[in-house]
């Protein structure tokens, strides 16, 4: 079998979605344990209020993870929006890797940048604000701090705001800006460029600093799954159905 790694984002797990989680453990046990690696690009969850947050929900995501893991897949997990606070407590029981917002990685000779990408989505200006508080030092810090009870409050009327929020933004706003594109992607000498966010999966065929150059967009989860499967020739943008097929 050709040597390849999977990436994948915006699963927004949630209990409420067994669908969705269902699609999951079929991919970690079926089609996982044969990847060199796998890349998990942020908002794995639809909320994230902490480590320490055992719920059986959260438990059961982090035993399919660590199932794949004992099998010698290496799990690599960037930040997203929703899930920013996962520490290292929740990637260790998971098997994961935690991996800064922005990396540099080797896909089989191709120097290829991995991120969540919403840093990349600038004329939303009043979440870049709010980005840049989250990820702060201070911010995690007093969130973390208060009762757990308190903090799911938080994140329900938050995920309430952010609907809200949306619906009055136009699609040109809550996408990347091909300025913040060409500009990360030269920061880090790349000419190919992996994230999701967006949700709007994709392959964009762009020039920086005169040379081709590639930028692969991962898709959601909520009506189908959606991973990203790359080799040394080629990569593939596969949508398999969330509910197993009938036999």
């Amino acid at each position: 079998m050709t040597a390849h790694t999977y990436l994948i984002s915006d699963l927004h797990l949630s209990a409420s979605r067994p669908d969705i989680t269902a699609c999951l453990a079929r991919f970690l046990e079926e089609k996982a344990p044969s990847a060199d690696a796998l890349y998990v690009l942020g908002d794995l969850f639809e909320y994230w209020i902490g480590d320490d947050d055992r719920s059986e929900f959260n438990e059961h995501v982090a035993k399919l993870f660590k199932s794949l893991a004992d099998k010698k897949v290496p799990i690599f997990f960037i930040h997203g929006n929703r899930d920013f606070l996962i520490r290292k407590a929740f990637a260790t029981r998971a098997g994961m890797t935690l991996l800064p917002e922005q990396k540099v990685i080797d896909l089989y000779g191709t120097k290829t940048l991995i991120l969540h990408g919403d840093e990349l989505c600038t004329q939303d200006t009043a979440y870049q604000k709010f980005r840049r508080k989250a990820r702060g030092w201070w911010w995690p810090r007093l969130v973390l701090a208060l009762p757990l009870s308190t903090r799911r409050k938080i994140a329900e009327k938050g995920r309430e705001t952010s609907a809200k929020n949306q619906q009055s933004l136009t699609m040109e706003i809550m996408d990347v800006t091909h300025t913040a594109v060409i500009e990360m992607m030269q920061k880090f000498g790349v000419t190919r460029m992996i994230h999701g966010h967006t949700h709007r999966p994709a392959v964009h065929e762009l020039t920086v600093e005169g040379k081709k150059a590639q930028r692969i967009v991962l898709g959601d989860w909520y009506e189908q799954g959606s991973m990203l499967k790359v080799s040394a020739d080629s990569f593939e943008l596969i949508s398999p159905p969330l509910n197993e097929p009938e036999k």
